[in-house]
């Protein structure tokens, strides 16, 4: 982990517990795999973090390779192969921390587009006043229509709670008896995308690539909101695009089929959509909290074997983000 990335997801206080009870060596000031490898080898734990080089399987090929790999970040997927986890290598990841931002995120952009709020303030800004015809709708007691019950979708689903929402989550890996412990109802792709309220949180996979499709976008209830801060290939991008620019629909998203996107000035005037640039998990309290997030949980896991709410399951791997 470079400097500059050390500072971003870890505090100084935490960094020095760190330095405190560890033999600490940070990255240099540029990454590469050859670095990577070398600070490596006989190591105990290594330190991951975004801009980290992929790493290679011949770290582990003798027997000094890290016990442990603690990723300061989200997805590991791009970070180490499968088989590296088959190796006995315990790997963590602090996606599940970064949800409960993402998680905010989306509470925000419902919050936002149901009231309009973005309209609104064009309207003051242009020199107008009351809107009756901007008037807005609560979130309290309506219908969320969840894609995915992944860790961001739990979040949301937690922050949720005090709208007393009606949450159908659609997800095939998502039990009955899972469901009711969250608080939600299981239902079909269909039916949660006929909510007033949607918000996709699916890995990207090719199974969930283009699952929001152009059909089922314009059978959406008018009126209706959906929110991408997942992965962008699972909706048609063009699809609800249109719809918001038609007025049928508002959007929010993060996500795009390709990123940054191309967007024309229509998309971009559009007062129905709510455009961010993939930072739905990018806080200030969030990025600090990731290392001493996946730490504790190496450190649990080095005394008694305990697995955290950041290891990553191996089973898992073939579903998760």
């Amino acid at each position: 982990m470079t400097p500059q990335r050390v500072d971003d997801v870890c505090g100084r206080e935490l960094r020095r517990e760190i330095e405190g009870s560890y033999e600490v060596v940070w990255g240099g000031a540029r990454m590469s795999g050859a670095e990577v490898a070398r600070l490596a080898v006989g190591s105990d734990v290594l330190l991951t973090g975004w801009g980290t080089p992929h790493l290679d399987r011949s770290i582990w090929a003798g027997a000094d390779g890290p016990r442990a790999v603690a990723h300061a970040a989200g997805t590991v997927k791009r970070l180490l192969d499968r088989e590296v986890l088959d190796q006995g290598v315990a790997v963590f990841s602090a996606a599940s921390r970064i949800a409960w931002s993402v998680g905010e995120y989306c509470l925000g952009a419902m919050l936002t587009l149901a009231r309009r709020l973005p309209q609104l303030d064009a309207a003051v800004r242009a020199g107008g006043w009351t809107q009756p015809r901007l008037r807005g709708h609560e979130l309290a007691h309506r219908r969320v229509g969840i894609l995915g019950a992944s860790s961001t979708a739990r979040a949301l689903i937690t922050l949720l709670a005090p709208f007393h929402c009606d949450i159908a989550v659609y997800d095939p890996y998502l039990d009955e008896e899972r469901a009711r412990r969250l608080g939600v109802r299981t239902t079909s792709l269909e039916e949660a995308l006929s909510c007033p309220v949607v918000s996709v949180h699916v890995p990207n996979l090719p199974a969930t690539e283009g699952m929001v499709s152009r059909t089922l976008i314009d059978a959406m209830p008018d009126g209706a909101i959906v929110v991408n801060s997942s992965r962008g290939p699972a909706v048609d991008q063009s699809a609800l695009i249109e719809q918001a620019r038609a007025g049928r629909l508002l959007a929010a998203l993060d996500v795009y089929d390709s990123e940054p996107p191309v967007l024309d000035a229509d998309t971009l005037s559009c007062p129905n959509l709510l455009l961010t640039p993939h930072v739905a998990g990018d806080t200030v309290e969030g990025h600090l909290a990731l290392t001493g997030y996946v730490m504790a949980d190496v450190a649990a896991w080095w005394e008694s074997g305990a697995r955290g709410p950041s290891w990553v399951d191996p089973a898992a791997w073939s579903t998760a983000a």
